[in-house]
């Protein structure tokens, strides 16, 4: 690190001193500044994501993550203003590839419904499993972080799960004869579930195998969508 760092902190001295259209054509090692900002932006949502993940939000420092993206403090304060900005872009990023992750398995098993579930399910399960970083960021700490309650995060992330799963049910039962206020209750009813048995395997160190934590998950939407057929037939 140390080379990279010195010959960047002297191109850096360099811009300072020169005007401003000068700079945006300058390069260092390729790279624009503005590239550099972004690569060394990337290098602190992985160190966090590393760092948040291994030891949990509240025992991490600002320090704990430069160290771990080999950056001075100076370069953290460059993209973030706290710690609490960084855990927030870095929920959100991995809140937004899980979401990804759960669609594109729902819709492999497109267009029956019981396989739907089943492949959405355990692609949510799967994932958490296979980056215990990622499980401890959005089911574990995301929970404790005052900052993302007080910015609504939280709320506003539950609440695009909420619609993802009203969606399903309405391409499924399109003629379903519940109103649009009854299916987001349901639907929310649906995604405190998954939420609250997903916490409690997170947190129980993954004891459950991931089959066992769909089953207990599929129970309830199987028992919901024979219910919903059943209305919709009537």
């Amino acid at each position: 690190m140390t080379t990279d760092f010195l010959d960047e902190t002297t191109q850096q001295v360099q811009e300072q001193k020169t005007p401003k259209k000068l700079v945006k054509e300058r390069q260092f090692k390729g790279m624009s500044l503005s590239e550099r900002k972004l690569a060394r932006r990337e290098k602190l949502i992985e160190a966090g994501i590393e760092t948040y993940g291994t030891h949990g939000f509240f025992s991490v420092t600002v320090k704990d993550v430069c160290i771990e993206a080999k950056l001075t403090e100076r370069y953290f304060y460059e993209s973030f203003k706290k710690s609490e900005e960084l855990f927030q872009t870095i929920f959100l990023q991995l809140v937004d590839q899980l979401q990804h992750t759960v669609m594109q398995g729902v819709m492999q098993s497109s267009p029956d419904p019981k396989p739907m579930i089943h492949s959405g399910l355990m692609a949510l399960f799967s994932m958490l499993k296979a980056d215990p970083r990622v499980a401890r960021i959005i089911y574990v700490d995301a929970m404790l972080v005052q900052e993302l309650h007080n910015h609504a995060t939280i709320h506003e992330t539950m609440g695009r799960f909420d619609r993802m799963i009203h969606a399903f049910v309405m391409l499924m039962m399109p003629r379903i004869n519940y109103s649009e206020q009854e299916i987001s209750l349901v639907s929310t009813g649906l995604n405190g579930y998954v939420t609250q048995v997903a916490v409690r395997w997170v947190m129980g160190g993954f004891k459950l195998s991931v089959e066992q934590v769909v089953f207990a998950c599929e129970a309830v939407f199987f028992s919901l969508l024979n219910s919903f057929s059943e209305k919709q037939s009537a």
